[in-house]
């Protein structure tokens, strides 16, 4: 399961005990910030991308959407979302806990975006679709791996 694989990998991080199940759903932005109690906009929400061999995960504020264009002049290919089926061969979370954490697959790469800078603090899901995690932005960027942060989204600055 994976959020088993996330808990034990946030537990060698320390972090652990940010983890928080609910008995409902946290599988969308809205569902999430209920279940959590907070602004929808601090939920990071993981898209992910088809990229060459691999995939693109771009962590964002749950406010903002991909704009197409800026995505196409940092990526030089369309914005393409992977399939459900690939998101679980590429992360290993099923789409509604897609999270940037405990990723096996080699051909991965995750970015931030900075919608999310915003934010003291920020609760994307833990590899299930009734989790989430409480971190702060450098734990973030720490947890994920983070390849960088990227501007790719819009939507968010009108909030």
């Amino acid at each position: 399961m994976a959020i088993e694989k996330v808990r034990a990998y946030l537990r060698e991080r320390g972090m652990e005990d940010r983890i928080r199940e609910f008995d409902v759903s946290s599988a969308t932005v809205e569902l999430a910030a209920q279940a959590v109690g907070c602004e929808p906009a601090r939920i990071a929400k993981t898209l992910s991308f088809v990229h060459e061999d691999g995939a693109l995960l771009i962590v964002c504020a749950g406010d903002a959407k991909v704009d197409n264009s800026k995505f196409k002049a940092l990526f030089h290919h369309k914005a393409t979302m992977l399939t459900p089926d690939q998101a679980l061969a590429f992360t290993g979370h099923a789409v509604g806990g897609v999270c940037p954490f405990a990723i096996e697959h080699p051909g991965v790469t995750v970015y931030l975006d900075v919608s999310l800078r915003r934010f003291d603090i920020v609760y994307p899901a833990a590899g299930s679709a009734n989790s989430a995690v409480r971190l702060n932005l450098e734990e973030l960027e720490s947890c994920s791996n983070s390849a960088g942060w990227i501007d790719v989204c819009k939507g968010w600055q009108e909030g």
